[in-house]
C-alpha cells in the first residue's frame, strides 16, 4: 500500500505564495495520477488540481493562473506551486493518487496523505 506524505503547508498572507509537496512511497509512483484536493473549515472536502501519469494537469476554475502542479517521478514527488494566495485558499490540503487518470483520483482516491495546513491571513 503506497503511503502519501504532504509537506509545505504554512501561514502566508493574501498574494504571498507556498510550495506544497507530495511524495510517494511506491517504486510505481510513476504509475498514478495525483491530486490535490482541499477541506476548508465547515466546508466539504474539493478537488482542486491534478497531474495524470504522463504529466497532464488539470485544474478548477477558482485556481487557474495562480496554482500549477508538477511531477518529478525519479523522486516521487508531485509539487503544488501556490501563488497569489487568497483567503479562500485556507483549508487543509490531501494528497491523493490513483492510477493513471485524474479521472480516476477525482472519482475514487486509492490512496490519501493525512494533509497539511494552508492558512492565508488577509
Amino acid at each position: 500500500e503506497m503511503q502519501l506524505e504532504e509537506s509545505g503547508g504554512g501561514l502566508v498572507q493574501a498574494g504571498g505564495s507556498l510550495r506544497l509537496s507530495c511524495v510517494g512511497s511506491e517504486v510505481t509512483f510513476d504509475d498514478y495520477a495525483v491530486a490535490w484536493f482541499r477541506q476548508a473549515p465547515g466546508k466539504e472536502r474539493e478537488w482542486v488540481i491534478c497531474i495524470s501519469d504522463d504529466g497532464i494537469p488539470s485544474y478548477v476554475d477558482s485556481v487557474k493562473g495562480r496554482f500549477t502542479i508538477s511531477r518529478d517521478n525519479a523522486k516521487n514527488t508531485v509539487v503544488l506551486q501556490m501563488n497569489n494566495l487568497k483567503p479562500e485558499d485556507t483549508a487543509v490540503y490531501y494528497c491523493a493518487a490513483a492510477l493513471y487518470h485524474c479521472a480516476a483520483v477525482a472519482g475514487r482516491p486509492d490512496y490519501w496523505g493525512i494533509g497539511t495546513l494552508v492558512t492565508v491571513t488577509s
